[in-house]
């Protein structure tokens, strides 16, 4: 075991966390902070939430947090989690565990004392690492040698480790988008493709969890090019990667200065019409908000052009902010390289910030008044004279307002 310090890290010192670790870490236990936050931390990489392992049992853990007055949920007590919330913040606290029988996420446990047992049942030897309240880093496996190479290894034999939970594929991967520099473990690599079969068994929503969070990672464009090499990005898909498109799509949202989006992401990379929209809404279990977003976006995307801002502001008004947005930037990551400096296309995509679409000045009552009787003739008025007011760009003026009114009544009142 290799031993490093964390002691300047702030989550240590007079926080939530360490009033966490100073209930549980005395009277004959021991409590450490694991796995993400100390690879994060160690990596100099934003620390978004902390689990803690204990020796305590379920039950300890639960009555020692009660009686300092911290909540206890016990969201996975028969796997020896219970979630301790202080002050607001949620933390899993979980307890020193073997897995006595492994498949996926149903594995048979049984608590123990040993910290080499456990982090030798974790996934990647940079996953397995525990900080001491001290800040003292404890190394079982290798980790600490893998995180300064920036190396994604499995913990002993790799195709063991695949075969307890097939979701450690696309965890390699992500991790290594996330966090590796260079060529994937050759190792960890080959077990993967030898195991891409067990892929089938996985659920959808585990996968698309697993899949969105790589498409975020920062070296995500040379990790998916391994897996599309390898055979393992197709299935997920249905169809075959654009990776280019998904590149640009990285270089466009810097340019245009969105925030990184897996679901323009996703789009760029398995969307070109909206039925493939379809085809991922099924393959992956995704939400309803990201069906429809990939939808649009695969909606008429290769009509849009950075020739002027009227026709952009009738697809703002068509659209909305969100779903506009969505369907300029893939038709700019499409035009890229082209359009990569393109000042109309980051103006194209800025619109949004520059123009608030207005609300349609005329109501059913204004064409009743015109002598349009309720029903489909009342619609159809309604309509003609949206779509008149779109073409004339949004006219606010009462005149030309009244004008449009009295065309599209005159369209279709009873003669």
């Amino acid at each position: 075991m290799t031993a490093a310090r964390l002691s300047q890290a702030a989550w240590l010192r007079d926080t939530p966390l360490a009033r966490l670790l100073g209930v549980l870490h005395r009277d004959g236990e021991e409590a450490r902070i694991v796995g993400g936050a100390v690879r994060n931390e160690l990596l100099s990489e934003a620390v978004r939430e902390f689990d803690v392992a204990t020796t305590a049992v379920p039950d300890e853990v639960v009555r020692r947090v009660t009686a300092a007055g911290f909540k206890a949920v016990p969201t996975g007590i028969d796997h020896g989690t219970v979630t301790v919330v202080i002050d607001g913040h949620p933390f899993e606290v979980t307890s020193l565990r073997e897995d006595v029988e492994t498949f996926g996420r149903h594995a048979k446990v049984r608590f123990g004392r040993d910290w080499k047992a456990d982090a030798e049942r974790r996934d990647f030897t940079m996953n397995a690492l525990s900080v001491g309240a001290d800040g003292t880093v404890h190394d079982y496996v290798g980790g600490l040698a893998d995180l300064e190479a920036r190396r994604v290894r499995f913990i002993g034999d790799p195709a063991k480790r695949i075969a307890e939970d097939y979701l450690r594929i696309l965890r390699f991967f992500r991790f290594h988008a996330a966090h590796g520099h260079g060529a994937p473990d050759p190792d960890g690599l080959h077990a993967c493709i030898a195991a891409r079969a067990g892929l089938d068994r996985l659920s959808r929503e585990r996968v698309r969890m697993e899949l969105l969070k790589l498409l975020a990672a920062p070296h995500a464009v040379p990790t998916l090019a391994v897996m599309s090499e390898s055979g393992l990005l197709i299935p997920f898909l249905g169809g075959v990667p654009d990776l280019a498109g998904f590149s640009n799509m990285r270089k466009v949202e810097a340019a245009a200065g969105v925030a990184p989006d897996p679901v323009h992401r996703l789009g760029a990379l398995g969307v070109r019409i909206a039925e493939d929209a379809e085809r991922l809404w099924q393959r992956l279990r995704l939400s309803n908000m990201e069906h429809e977003r990939l939808a649009s976006m695969g909606e008429g995307w290769w009509r849009i052009a950075p020739d002027g801002d009227k026709a952009a502001r009738a697809l703002l008004y068509r659209l909305g902010p969100e779903r506009y947005a969505d369907r300029v930037l893939i038709a700019w990551a499409r035009a890229w390289p082209e359009g990569a400096a393109d000042e109309h296309w980051r103006a194209l995509a800025a619109l949004p910030a520059r123009w608030n679409a207005p609300a349609f000045p005329l109501k059913a009552a204004d064409f009743i008044a015109r002598g349009v009787p309720k029903g489909p003739a009342l619609g159809a008025a309604m309509h003609e004279a949206e779509e008149a007011w779109i073409a004339a760009d949004f006219p606010g003026d009462q005149a030309a307002i009244l004008a449009i009114a009295n065309a599209a009544a005159a369209e279709v009142r009873p003669m």
